[in-house]
């Protein structure tokens, strides 16, 4: 299984960004997929997370209403788009897919993470 995160990059705070995740080796229409984010010196934490038909979606305190997860089955790709950046949005943010929901750490119930793309937020 890969799960091939693009899109990261350098942005000024208040700009957009908007994140790819490519999944290959998975029944992706069978999977809930999700991001999370890691800082530097920091724990890994749960940014989104849409289930397989689309028809949920959850999203942490920290960014809710600046971003927007979806996904795209025929594609078999899972995106983020994140608005009003701030410098504390800095992260390397991970692509992850599990067959069920959102659950405890460390592993939060996913099955399979990517190797995370760099997001810096400059001030």
């Amino acid at each position: 299984v890969q799960l091939q995160a693009s899109g990261g990059g350098l942005v000024q705070a208040g700009g957009s960004l908007g994140l790819s995740c490519a999944a290959s080796g998975l029944s992706f229409g069978n999977y809930n997929m999700g991001w999370f984010r890691q800082a530097p010196g920091k724990e890994r934490e749960f940014v989104a997370i849409i289930s397989w038909s689309s028809s949920s979606v959850k999203y942490a305190d920290s960014v809710r209403g600046r971003v927007t997860v979806s996904r795209d089955n025929a594609k078999k790709s899972v995106y983020l788009q994140m608005n009003s950046l701030a410098p504390e949005d800095t992260a390397v943010y991970y692509c992850v897919a599990g067959r069920a929901w959102i659950g405890p750490p460390p592993d939060y119930g996913m099955d399979y993470w990517g190797k995370g793309t760099l997001v810096t937020v400059s001030s």
